[in-house]
Formats: structure tokens, sequence, C-alpha cells
């Protein structure tokens, strides 16, 4: 009867800290995923014209949004995710946008993508959660 108590608790404890790590995981992940973004549309906002580099930047928008939908959303991040998900492909379509060379769509969906992430960052906020912050220097 000890013996059961103890995994059971033991187990307990284990599913208490898995939680907070795979949040924990979202959370970085989402981080990285809309700062890269933010970085990319900036980027190519400063050198727009470049076709070489829109065609590299839509790659790498593409792979976020990838990425972005595999991601294991924990329960609590479930009503923010999809604005993750559309700031995600908005800066997508954005960089398809600088590739065709259409600069008021291209400055538009930036926009729109910038909306997404404070509408993602809200519900987090509501939820109680918040992205980390990425380490600028070390």
């Amino acid at each position: 009867m000890k013996r059961t108590f103890f995994c059971l608790s033991f187990a307990l404890v284990m599913f208490a800290w898995a939680l907070p790590a795979h949040a924990g995981s979202y959370l970085a992940s989402a981080a990285l995923l809309l700062d890269e973004t933010r970085r990319s549309n900036d980027w190519m906002q400063s050198h727009y014209g470049d076709t070489k580099l829109a065609e590299v930047l839509h790659d790498l928008s593409e792979a976020r949004v990838k990425t972005g939908r595999k991601l294991l959303v924990p329960k609590e991040a479930d009503k923010a995710h999809p604005h993750l998900l559309l700031a995600l492909e908005v800066a997508e379509r954005a960089m398809a946008a600088a590739l065709e060379g259409e600069a008021k769509h291209f400055i538009r969906l930036c926009l729109q993508a910038l909306d997404e992430e404070r509408m993602f960052r809200a519900i987090l906020s509501q939820q109680n959660m918040s992205l980390p912050e990425l380490d600028k220097k070390k």
C-alpha cells in the first residue's frame, strides 16, 4: 500500500513538473518564432526591392509557419495559439508580396502580422502567461 502511494505521489509530482516545462517550451518557441518574424519583416522593409533576399526570407517564413503548426500547445495557450499561427501566416504572405513587388500589400500585411502578435500576447497575458525575453547581449 505504501509503495503504491509512493509511486502515485511520484507520478503526480512528475506530471506537475511536466506541465510547466511544456508551457515553457511552447512559450520559448513562440518567442523565437515571433522574434525571427519581426526581424525578417524589418530587414525586408529596409532592403525592399532585393528579390534574392525576398526569396530567402519567404522560404524562412514558410518554415516558421510549418514549425508553428507543429508546436505542442499547452491547454493554457490554446486560445492564443491561433493568433500566433495567424501572425506567422500573414508574415509569410507579406514576404510573398515583397517577392512579387507589391509594396503596399507588403506593408499592410506586416502591420497585420504585428496586430496578430499583439493579440497573441494579450491573450497569453489574460492567462497569466508571457513570452520569455530573448537575450539581446551576453
